[in-house]
């Protein structure tokens, strides 16, 4: 039996998400962290590796990203959640709704419609915001936000805090807080929560 205890903000897996648990002797929360946080190095490390460093704002990649970073952990690693969540769309919209993010996101590079930082919060606060995956959202936008950034841009990396956000805590605390402020349509505190 899981016994997975959410910080403040996180997405509860429903029974069905959890059964895609690849390790079964996953109990609690603390491995299942351990063990996602494994995959996602070897997900960093093939990042390093890949030729294409530019055809980043795609489905194919936003889903492959994701399948690297959770795949030696859940079976429905790289495919859009098929269920309503506490946050996010409706999940029969998800294909849309990310097209429409990725076509804004390319306009926005091509027309300098925002600064580089800004392009890549903002990609980062409306792919949580459509809350793709069933788990791993948070960490997969904010690593598309850096690769963005890195990739695209040729910009030092977010600071996101400059610590955990995975756990619950005054960081996570403000992290949330920055993201539901977005939800309003104002990004100050996103802003400067980046690169604290």
């Amino acid at each position: 039996m899981n016994s997975f205890e959410y910080p403040p903000g996180a997405t509860p897996l429903d029974p069905d998400e959890i059964e895609g648990l690849r390790i079964k002797h996953i109990t609690t929360r603390p491995e299942l962290d351990r063990w996602e946080q494994d995959n996602i190095q070897e997900a960093l490390a093939w990042l390093e590796k890949r030729r294409n460093k530019k055809e980043i704002v795609n489905p194919e990649f936003v889903c492959l990203l994701h399948d690297k970073m959770f795949s030696k952990v859940w079976l429905w690693s790289g495919a859009f959640r098929r269920s309503n969540k506490n946050i996010g769309i409706e999940w029969q919209h998800i294909p849309v709704a990310l097209r429409q993010l990725l076509d804004d996101v390319n306009f926005w590079i091509e027309n300098k419609t925002y600064s580089t930082d800004e392009i890549a919060f903002r990609f980062h606060h409306l792919l949580v915001a459509i809350h793709l995956f069933p788990n791993g959202n948070g960490r997969h936008a904010r690593l598309m936000a850096d690769i963005l950034l890195t990739d695209i841009f040729g910009q030092k990396q977010f600071s996101w805090g400059s610590g955990n956000l995975s756990g619950a805590g005054e960081l996570r605390k403000n992290y949330i807080t920055a993201l539901r402020a977005a939800d309003d349509h104002d990004y100050r505190l996103l802003e400067v929560f980046v690169r604290s």
